[in-house]
């Protein structure tokens, strides 16, 4: 049990994945600094920022729904349950359960229905707007990334458990060695980029 309780949130799970996605923020974002002439900031700027935004006061607009407070929740808890299921399963493949990668898919989605439910729970005109440009987002993405992941459960004998397929592609090859899978990991680098809101796919904040 304690073995369990420290893969899953200590290492390789919620908290090493916690520290490796701020790291891997600063990274970009010192990166895009150097590009621009900038200094850039240090590398504990993120864990700042998310003391910083903890502390903050939340405004709630009047005539706003409890989904407009629970909608963030709700993203954050699946992206944790995402970083915590990859996290364990890339270091111990064989801690994978069945069936984990359909529910990897449907925990990737959750953040991108949750930012559309919230910002229609505001009453906010614009974000009203942002909403709708986010659904059209998703339609836009998530079949090809789906269709990527497809791909990837075909060329290892159907299986639909990571360990499964970490181990096929060590005893046979990696996906990478065919076309297909080159195209289906383009595919889905593309579609991730667009779940992160990286730009060009950025629309709903409109930054």
């Amino acid at each position: 049990m304690i073995k369990i309780f420290f893969n899953y949130l200590i290492f390789p799970g919620f908290l090493f994945s916690a520290c490796v996605g701020l790291i891997a923020g600063w990274i970009d974002r010192k990166v895009t600094a150097r590009i621009q002439w900038r200094v850039g900031p240090p590398w504990y700027q993120n864990f700042v920022d998310i003391v910083k935004l903890l502390g903050k006061e939340t405004i709630v607009p009047a005539g706003a729904k409890i989904t407009f407070l629970l909608s963030p929740v709700l993203g954050l808890l699946s992206t944790i349950l995402v970083a915590t299921i990859l996290g364990v399963t890339v270091r111990l493949p064989l801690e994978s359960f069945a069936g984990d990668l359909i529910v990897v898919l449907y925990l990737l989605i959750i953040p991108a229905i949750a930012i559309i439910i919230g910002a229609s729970s505001s009453h906010n005109p614009l974000a009203s707007v942002g909403a709708s440009r986010e659904m059209k987002l998703v339609l836009g993405y998530e079949l090809p990334f789906i269709l990527s992941i497809i791909v990837v459960i075909i060329k290892s004998a159907g299986s639909i458990q990571i360990g499964s397929i970490l181990n096929h592609q060590i005893n046979f090859g990696s996906n990478l060695a065919s076309f297909s899978g080159i195209l289906a990991f383009l595919v889905a680098i593309i579609c991730m980029q667009a779940k992160l809101g990286f730009v060009p796919f950025d629309m709903s904040e409109a930054e």
